[in-house]
């Protein structure tokens, strides 16, 4: 089973373009997490763990994360491999999103509740007919 849940924040806005071979959307972000333990007199150290999110899912990463935002994403990992320019084969290991949900309190994200929380929910319910990446909660059973 490949599965990773990461709870971080973006450390820039998200990157957009289209996949060279069939012009897929595709987003990526580098997302900051921080390890549980300190050591005694040192600061909190983080892991940066590049995500990239494809389709759908690229178009909410587009539209609704920017930098600093604090989300959880559930995804896999995956490793691939390159020739670079001058030959040499280069390694990648990154995230692909499959979830992706927010942490942050929608005040922190805009520094405007209602209107903003109102035009995200209306958004997710929206896309909620057609993808499976967005868990709303107001149709949950409990």
């Amino acid at each position: 089973m490949n599965k990773i849940i990461l709870l971080g924040r973006l450390t820039k806005a998200p990157e957009i373009r289209f996949s060279q071979t069939n012009n897929i959307k595709v987003a990526s972000f580098s997302l900051a997490v921080n390890r549980k333990y300190v050591k005694e007199g040192e600061e909190r150290q983080a892991d940066f763990f590049n995500i990239v999110g494809y389709s759908k899912l690229a178009d909410f990463i587009e539209k609704y994360l920017k930098q600093g935002i604090q989300i959880c994403v559930l995804g896999r990992l995956q490793t691939r491999n390159y020739e670079d320019k001058n030959g040499i084969r280069r390694y990648v290991t990154e995230v692909i999103a499959e979830e992706i949900d927010f942490a942050d309190s929608f005040t922190k994200i805009d520094g405007n509740t209602d209107s903003t929380q109102e035009t995200v929910s209306e958004d997710l319910k929206e896309d909620s007919s057609s993808n499976d990446f967005i868990s709303n909660g107001d149709d949950l059973p409990f």
